[in-house]
């Protein structure tokens, strides 16, 4: 049997950073990442793993996660499994309790990288992740409506100059 060594890389920063760091070489503490270095660190893990004591609405790591194809392990909490892991297929759920913690590693661990990456991919084409990028697509479009409206100047065409290229390919994304 092939033993493989298991690094945990915990990003951001908070009241618990100390603790983690005394967790062991295993452990490695990253700090709060800068967004250019966001795409380097969900590229390097196999899973995400959201542990939260209490409902925070809809957490935009989870849905990083997700965008880069990774699955998610995060508490069974209202806002987390009414929203983005509503079955197993992403992800896996844990109660706030470190017993419950334990048996989703261990689930995680038992699945193995197959499923995890066949949860990622499911992931990335979740209603969650499409109704995200759909919002931004959205977005986009209104602030271009606005700058239409509020410019009086020689940008005032670029902005409110039907763009058809930028539109079909928008539709084929």
């Amino acid at each position: 049997m092939m033993h493989f060594e298991k690094i945990v890389l915990i990003a951001g920063d908070g009241p618990w950073r100390d603790r983690y760091k005394s967790l062991g070489a295993n452990v490695l503490v990253l700090g709060p990442l800068e967004p250019a270095q966001l795409a380097s660190f969900y590229n390097a893990i196999d899973i995400f793993l959201n542990p939260t004591l209490r409902a925070q609405g809809l957490d935009h790591t989870l849905i990083e996660a997700m965008l880069c194809g990774k699955p998610l392990t995060a508490t069974r909490v209202a806002s987390i499994t009414g929203s983005v892991i509503v079955g197993t297929e992403v992800g896996y759920t844990f109660l706030s309790t470190v017993a419950s913690l334990k048996v989703a590693l261990y689930r995680v661990w038992h699945d193995g990288r197959g499923v995890l990456k066949r949860k990622g991919q499911l992931a990335r084409q979740s209603p969650t992740v499409v109704h995200c990028q759909s919002a931004t697509k959205m977005v986009a479009a209104y602030e271009r409506l606005f700058l239409c409206i509020s410019n009086d100047g020689e940008s005032r065409d670029i902005y409110c100059t039907y763009q058809s290229s930028s539109i079909e390919m928008s539709r084929s994304s």
